[in-house]
């Protein structure tokens, strides 16, 4: 057992007083062990939030047996409401749980870091070379491999949270809600929540679906669990210290996380004047940090749209690319606001080299996409923590989760009709808003590398690395041996 998990009366954390000075987690969870477990889901994460939440679920609740299925459930119906990346949130979120302030920064900063290599290096050769064969290749066959592995997460996933008719009822409406009839994803989970929460009334044995633990697998307690809570209520003392709300811990979380935010935007303001390509992009997606509710998709067309009518930055038709490498590379799918911020440096670097001001914009663009998502979760998550044993909220929070599964469900459809067909109409009428591809732009060879995925995934049971390199041969075969 190491210092991280020995209580004591004095703080251990040596990351900056975001926390009142509480005993350590009550549990054999070494800190080093944690970290390359974070390693390993920073590694995986491909596939946008369906295929990473899935991933973390293999890895946390499955197999290490760290967190419950509830208590994972619970994080990830929170995260869900929050604007930003869902599944860098929820591993932000554990991370805390199991090693406080410093857990939750590690977790979330290695979910981050391989995204903002790969497309700070796609980027780049985006920028100077533009037309690359072999990056062309790859980034086909791993779009094809991609729709196989969220379909794989979403049956997973959903198998757990649809435990009966009312949660599939659910999910599907919020499915045809998205979908159908674009009704706003905040609309969605808030109505979601409401019929667990009413339902719960009637029927609370239907509408609470993540009070159990029957669908954990093994035999080993989880690390963390709430076997030993009683369903109505959570008493002080099976609650961490770190995880009870404080509105003096509040304070000071708010205080030094704002001040991360905000102080280096006053700091661009003040030096380099409002006009300057790092103030503009700072204060932009400063906004939309706070605006991109329902994931990367529900926030897109708004940022293609400023991004090149509005500031200049990019070219028509250029975010598409950027969503590629987002969509193609582990991290979140966000990540794509990167290459925006880099494309609109590159093009505008005043007096730095071209190359230089991108990656700074890179950099800007980044920092003030991801810290904020820090600041929601060391300030909700005790809140959360608290609440999560009373019945009423759970129900709500078991409607949200099915509704989420609806959401997951667009998110593979919509990604499906991208991979495999070149062109696509919107169908208006009768209050719908239902995108159709023309069929005849099928991509045969995309469907190919699609199904032999689904094979390899579903029959073979290949893990994800295994699969996205096949995928990514084939795409190369496809490209410089077929087509050649």
């Amino acid at each position: 057992m190491t210092d991280d998990s020995v209580r004591s009366n004095e703080p251990t954390d040596t990351v900056p007083p975001t926390e009142d000075a509480v005993s350590g987690p009550d549990h054999d969870v070494s800190f080093r062990e944690a970290f390359w477990v974070w390693v390993q889901v920073a590694a995986y994460s491909f596939g946008g939030p369906a295929g990473q939440i899935g991933v973390m679920h293999k890895l946390l609740v499955s197999q290490k047996r760290w967190i419950s299925e509830r208590r994972f459930l619970h994080a990830m119906n929170y995260t869900m409401l929050l604007p930003g990346p869902e599944a860098q949130q929820l591993a932000t979120y554990i991370g805390w749980l199991l090693h406080k302030t410093k857990g939750g920064i590690v977790a979330g900063t290695l979910f981050i870091l391989p995204g903002f290599v790969s497309i700070l290096v796609l980027s780049i050769l985006y920028a100077e070379f533009r037309e690359v064969t072999t990056v062309e290749a790859i980034f086909f066959g791993l779009q094809a491999a991609v729709l196989a592995i969220v379909v794989e997460a979403l049956v997973r996933i959903g198998s757990r949270a649809l435990a009966n008719a009312a949660m599939v009822a659910i999910a599907a409406g919020a499915f045809i809600g998205i979908f159908v009839f674009d009704i706003l994803f905040p609309i969605i989970i808030l109505a979601a929540g409401l019929v667990g929460f009413f339902g719960h009334r009637y029927a609370p044995e239907v509408f609470t679906v993540i009070t159990g633990h029957g669908s954990d697998e093994g035999t080993e307690e989880p690390v963390a669990s709430d076997e030993s809570e009683t369903p109505a209520v959570i008493s002080d003392e099976l609650v961490a210290d770190h995880e009870r709300p404080s509105t003096w811990r509040a304070a000071r979380v708010a205080v030094f996380w704002g001040a991360l935010w905000f102080g280096p935007l006053l700091g661009l303001y003040l030096v380099l004047g409002a006009g300057h390509i790092f103030t503009q992009e700072g204060i932009f997606f400063s906004q939309v940090a706070v605006v991109t509710f329902g994931g990367a998709y529900a926030v897109l067309a708004y940022i293609a749209q400023e991004a090149v009518a509005t500031y200049g930055w990019l070219q028509p038709g250029e975010m598409i690319d950027g969503l590629g490498m987002a969509e193609t590379t582990p991290g979140p799918l966000v990540q794509v606001v990167q290459f925006v911020g880099f494309m609109g440096a590159y093009r505008n670097p005043g007096t730095l080299e071209p190359l230089v001001a991108g990656i700074l914009g890179s950099v800007v663009v980044t920092w003030v996409t991801f810290v904020p998502c820090f600041l929601f979760i060391f300030l909700g998550a005790p809140y959360i923590e608290y609440l999560r044993g009373k019945e009423s909220l759970t129900a709500a929070l078991s409607g949200i989760t099915a509704a989420v599964v609806g959401i997951i469900l667009n998110l593979a459809v919509w990604f499906g009709l991208h991979v495999l067909f070149e062109d696509h109409w919107t169908y208006e009428g009768y209050g719908m808003d239902l995108l159709v591809p023309f069929f005849e732009t099928l991509d045969v060879a995309a469907l190919v590398i699609v199904i032999g995925s689904f094979v390899l995934i579903f029959r073979f049971k290949q893990g994800m690395l295994r699969t996205l390199a096949a995928a990514m041969a084939a795409g190369l075969f496809y490209h410089l041996v077929v087509l050649a």
